[in-house]
């Protein structure tokens, strides 16, 4: 007698019934789906791109603006180390890529030096990521290591990837797929997005909100004759009142003190505007600012823009204000949806664009499902020719549940199926007949071998086993490589292949041999029908 465990035949029903049940959806029209109680599986397999269509973008982190930028901070953070040493220097400013410093007196050459080496981000194995050496004419020359916007450049797609998710997605509720590629670079994609453009332009902004004090000493004359203090920076201002403004390079608040933004209405004149909200920190820090500086201006900056640079005409305490500007209800709605996602740790730049329609979408659809078919009926067509209505019958069955739990497992684990995700799915199917071919051509030799019945399926599933365990075993490899390394669709190949794999060795090697050990105990043949 063929042996069946208890815990098998529990195993395999559990498996059916999860197949089943949670590929019901994807069968059901949306409309009854939605009338169906709440506790009932309602996941459906997620459309890719290429599926349903959207909008595809490939960004790339502007290295040259992350390089500008540390340069601009280390020039900053050297007069900031140089003046709390109370040394006198001349000549800050960038030069050849680097930053360069002359200091006044010889005798404090030696302390300016052990000052500006501590300067930078400290790197894997000591030392620091800013080399800091000498030149003639008592100068110091700082420079960035070539390691160092490489890995700010790492450092910054991870930062971006989680902006990006909350820009496009806040609400969680999109199919959005936002990867890394390589060192530097990120694909987004959109499913149902229409609008690329609306897209690149919530994605395109840096979005780094600061606040800042207006330097008043500074007229426009001094502006355009260029003479402006070196702890002052002029930037362009929206506001409509001048065409820029000369304010402090040091923000007395910045975005990462917000706690929340939103678009709201002036009582007085009904105009959009940007309601904002500080942390304690923050609003400590705009309190002190406004309580100190009532009658001076502060600017508020946006991207290196000013949006508008109000006069303080008292203290603001309560933590909280609002940003006033040329805003329509659209704008301001995606500025405070920007301030709310936070600032990207670095500029992205476009490097490809693409948009897929909804009918060419659905068109891929229609002919991934097509292809499904008929690669099921030409398969079960030679199965049933090539080993009898009995045996071929479960090896469709099998198949078919097979393809059940696939769908299954990617509707409840939130898989994305694209176009190349559907050849993986074509795949698995000649898989998993694969493992039945080897276990019935098994059984075949041992039964010409002079095996009884129950003994050559007994044998041809046990030694199958190996075979079909080393089959996908290799494949698996090839698709954990390509899902490691790939990007995009090959991804989404390389998934939906791996997947596919768990469930056909486990229908081949469990639920095909559960039904042919309990057609044979049902008919005690005393010949196989192979």
């Amino acid at each position: 007698m063929l042996p069946l465990p208890r815990w098998r035949v529990v195993l395999c029903v559990l498996a059916v019934l999860f197949g089943l049940v949670f590929t019901a959806p994807n069968l059901i029209p949306q409309k009854t789906l939605d009338g169906l109680p709440s506790w009932l599986p309602h996941q459906k397999v997620n459309l890719g791109l290429d599926l349903q269509g959207g909008s595809y973008l490939l960004l790339e982190v502007d290295t040259d603006a992350l390089r500008k930028e540390r340069l601009t901070n280390l020039v900053e953070d050297v007069r900031t180390a140089l003046r709390e040493k109370s040394i006198v220097f001349s000549g800050l400013g960038q030069a050849n890529g680097g930053v360069t410093v002359r200091i006044t007196d010889v005798a404090q050459m030696n302390n300016a030096l052990q000052a500006l080496r501590q300067l930078g981000q400290q790197v894997a194995g000591g030392g620091r990521d800013v080399d800091v050496g000498t030149a003639p004419d008592q100068r110091i020359q700082l420079s960035l290591q070539p390691q160092a916007i490489t890995e700010d450049a790492a450092k910054a797609v991870a930062g971006d990837i989680e902006i990006l998710r909350r820009r496009i997605d806040p609400k969680g509720t999109k199919e959005v797929a936002i990867t890394r590629q390589g060192l530097d670079r990120i694909v987004v994609e959109v499913p149902g997005e229409s609008d690329p453009e609306h897209l690149k332009a919530l994605i395109g902004q840096t979005a780094k909100l600061s606040f800042q004090m207006v330097d008043e000493t500074v007229t426009n004359q001094d502006i355009a004759d260029g003479r402006i203090p070196p702890e002052d920076v002029v930037m362009a201002s929206g506001d409509g009142y001048a065409p820029a403004y000369a304010v402090n390079r040091r923000a007395v608040v910045t975005g990462e003190m917000l706690t929340n933004a939103s678009q709201e209405f002036d009582p007085q004149t009904g105009a959009p505007v940007v309601g904002f909200r500080f942390n304690g920190q923050g609003a400590h820090r705009f309190g002190d600012a406004t309580s100190e500086n009532v009658g001076k201006r502060f600017a508020i900056v946006l991207d290196d823009k000013i949006l508008s640079a109000p006069r303080i005409n008292g203290a603001i305490l309560g933590g909280s204000g609002v940003i006033t500007g040329n805003f329509t209800a659209s704008s301001a709605n995606d500025l405070a949806l920007l301030l709310r996602s936070g600032a990207l740790p670095a500029p992205l730049k476009v490097q490809e664009q693409r948009t897929v329609g909804a009918e060419l979408g659905s068109d891929s659809v229609r002919a991934g499902a097509l292809a499904g078919i008929i690669a099921v009926l030409l398969i079960g067509a030679f199965m049933g020719l090539a080993y009898g209505f009995v045996f071929g019958g479960i090896a469709i069955v099998g198949l078919l549940l097979n393809m059940a739990m696939l769908l299954a497992a990617m509707s409840v684990g939130g898989a994305v199926l694209t176009l190349p995700g559907i050849a993986g799915l074509i795949l698995t199917i000649a898989m998993a007949v694969d493992a039945n071919v080897l276990i019935y051509e098994r059984i075949r030799d041992e039964e010409r071998a002079g095996r009884r019945p129950a003994v050559a399926i007994d044998t041809g599933f046990t030694r199958a086993t190996v075979s079909i365990l080393d089959a996908n075993l290799t494949t698996g490899i090839s698709a954990l490589i390509l899902f490691m390394f790939g990007a995009g669709p090959v991804r989404g190949f390389a998934w939906t292949l791996s997947i596919g794999i768990v469930t056909s060795v486990f229908t081949a090697l469990f639920i095909t041999r559960l039904f042919v050990f309990l057609w044979f105990r049902s008919s005690r043949a005393k010949k196989l029908p192979i």
